[in-house]
């Protein structure tokens, strides 16, 4: 199950990176951070999934890494769509960390 939730989150991860990429947005870094919930039945199926990205890049553009969340979550990230139309609940939230003063 722990594999499950790697291959989502290095996939919508990716998909972050490449959105900003191809805007031309500089990301330093993006980090996944995935928890989840199962059903105490057999099968132990995911029920709901909390996928919350860190980016980090100078003065990054809050509204570009909200449309690039969005757009992983609803068109890109397949993983994340299947297990969405499985009947998983999937949330998806960001930060966006500033690294301009660590650059100087």
């Amino acid at each position: 199950m722990e594999m499950i939730l790697m291959g989502m989150g290095g996939c919508a991860a990716y998909d972050v990176v490449h959105i900003l990429g191809r805007g031309r947005v500089p990301v330093s870094d993006c980090v996944a951070q995935l928890e989840a919930e199962r059903s105490p039945d057999v099968p132990s199926v995911f029920t709901k999934i909390r996928l919350h990205f860190v980016v980090s890049g100078p003065a990054l553009p809050d509204n570009k890494v909200s449309r690039a969340v969005k757009l992983s979550a609803e068109k890109y990230c397949s993983a994340s769509i299947m297990l969405q139309r499985g009947g998983v609940e999937v949330e998806h939230s960001y930060e966006v960390v500033d690294t301009t003063a660590r650059d100087a």
